[in-house]
C-alpha cells in the first residue's frame, strides 16, 4: 500500500491539533499541525520511543530542558523516558508526525 496524502488538521494561531495517522498493537502514529505561538508541552513515554518528523515548516524542539530549531525535512530521536515538546516560534503553520514505538498503554 502506497499513502501519498496525510490528513493535517487546521489551526489558528496558538493552537496545537492532531490525528492519528496509523495505529497497531505495537507503533502509533500521530500528525500534529502547531498554528504560529503554539505549543505541544513537554511530557514523556516511560515504555515508548518517540520519533518526530518535521513535515512542513521549522519547530522548536525541547527535549530535557535543551531547545534546538528543526527545519523540515527533519528526524528527531527521543529516547524512552525523554522528556520532549515543540514549539512553534514561526508565523506558518508546522506540521510533524510523532511515532510512538512499542505502542504507549
Amino acid at each position: 500500500m502506497t499513502l501519498d496524502r496525510y490528513s493535517v488538521p487546521e489551526v489558528d494561531d496558538g493552537e496545537v491539533a492532531d490525528e492519528e495517522f496509523v495505529v497497531s498493537d505495537d507503533v502509533l502514529l500521530k500528525v500534529f499541525a502547531i498554528g504560529p505561538g503554539g505549543e505541544l508541552a513537554s511530557h514523556e513515554h516511560e515504555g515508548s520511543t518517540n520519533v518526530f518528523h518535521v513535515l512542513e515548516g521549522a519547530v522548536t524542539v525541547i527535549r530535557e530542558g535543551e531547545e534546538e530549531v528543526i527545519d523540515a525535512p527533519g528526524v528527531i530521536h527521543h529516547e524512552r523516558g525523554a522528556s520532549h515538546g515543540a514549539r512553534n516560534d514561526t508565523k506558518e503553520t508546522v506540521v510533524l508526525t510523532a511515532s510512538l514505538c512499542p505502542m504507549p498503554s
